[in-house]
């Protein structure tokens, strides 16, 4: 009797009555009826407050819609006791009463509550997985497990603006380990201030993944050289945000000889050339010693007043970390070495996982497209 009383109550306040009826076949002790309802009458609420607000910042309220979402389930199985049963029906009664919007699958509401749970402050949310598309978190959810890491690819994306399948091809080539492993590959902090050796360490990477290039293993120097400025894009892409493209074989006249650097790059940020010298071989002591000298000459032929010391960086082959560190210890220029490696050094289930470079030019396209017209949407707001 008590239970039709319910029912009444609930039709009278728009329960559609397959819902009740999928209810009442359930557990009692699994799902409360009255609970349930409020939960999906504050859910609908929630909707239709973010629909509102969704033409001024579609992305941060839709993320910011589903861990909401994903926070009551939560919190609702843990104070009620519920199973996931309720994630089917939830999906059921919200797409019903939302056709037009297609996120309440199961699949999205598991994603959803996988999601709080993984940001249980909701400061973190808003800061930054707020500010990356749904499945860009999706994606971090399935792929990364460590906090810190998931956290450090969430501030990676928003830097440096990465598409979903530039951020896969990141976390794919174990990117977050790369830049973390780094120790005494450089002598930065003994020969810049802080702040400027502080961001050139995390501009260095360790190894670096040249995948994009199939050249064989006996390639020289300049054939390497060749297909990185070939394949620009990819090449701007492994070595992070903030570098532009200066030249290659870059002609240096000191006194009556003349020198040619392998490749030149301005940085952005640090406000320097970055000089980067190819072997294809294993680091050699003398190797530090010639870009030791190209920075010498590039800060006195091509370096603006308004620029910072110049920095070198060697890419080689092989190196002993020893080796390394004696080599720049009393150098008084910034230079840091690192290993390269082509795809032939990956797994071969990855290598045909990974996007074409075509992909990327798309992909990169598409959200440069997508970054204006959200620019354009907060300039009108």
């Amino acid at each position: 009797m008590k239970l039709e009383k319910i029912k009444k109550a609930h039709i009278k306040r728009g329960m559609k009555s397959h819902s009740l009826k999928t209810i009442t076949q359930m557990n009692m002790k699994e799902l409360r009826v009255n609970e349930y309802v409020n939960l999906l009458q504050d859910l609908k609420s929630r909707v239709k407050k973010a629909q509102l607000k969704a033409a001024i910042s579609v992305n941060t309220e839709l993320v910011l819609l589903y861990w909401h979402i994903g926070n009551e389930i939560l919190t609702n199985q843990k104070a009620c006791g519920w199973g996931a049963k309720v994630i089917n029906i939830l999906s059921r009664d919200l797409s019903l009463e939302f056709p037009e919007m297609k996120g309440f699958s199961i699949r999205n509401l598991k994603y959803m509550r996988a999601f709080a749970d993984a940001y249980p402050k909701l400061p973190i949310v808003q800061q930054l997985a707020a500010q990356i598309p749904w499945f860009h978190n999706c994606t971090l959810l399935d792929k990364v497990k460590s906090e810190d890491e998931r956290l450090w690819y969430l501030e990676q994306t928003i830097q440096n603006g990465w598409s979903r399948i530039v951020l896969v091809h990141q976390i794919e080539l174990k990117l977050y380990k790369r830049q973390m492993e780094k120790s005494k590959t450089h002598n930065f902090k003994t020969t810049l201030p802080a702040v400027q050796s502080e961001l050139a360490h995390q501009t260095l990477k360790d190894p670096y993944i040249f995948d994009f290039l199939t050249i064989g293993k006996d390639a020289k120097e300049r054939d390497i050289e060749k297909e990185l400025t070939k394949h620009i894009t990819r090449f701007l892409l492994e070595l992070g945000s903030g570098f532009s493209f200066v030249g290659r074989q870059v002609h240096l006249k000191v006194g009556k000889e003349d020198y040619y650097v392998d490749l030149l790059f301005y940085h952005l940020k640090l406000r320097s050339y970055i000089v980067i010298e190819l072997k294809a071989g294993t680091f050699r002591p003398e190797h530090a010693g010639k870009i030791n000298f190209y920075l010498s000459a590039v800060d006195d032929l091509l370096r603006d007043k308004k620029d910072n010391p110049s920095i070198g960086i060697i890419l080689c082959k092989n190196k002993q970390k020893i080796t390394v560190e004696y080599a720049l210890r009393n150098l008084s220029r910034p230079i840091g070495v690192s290993q390269y490696k082509f795809s032939r050094s990956l797994p071969q289930k990855l290598k045909g996982s990974l996007p074409s470079i075509e992909d990327f030019e798309n992909e990169l396209s598409v959200e440069k497209k997508r970054n204006v017209k959200r620019e354009r949407a907060n300039k009108q707001y």
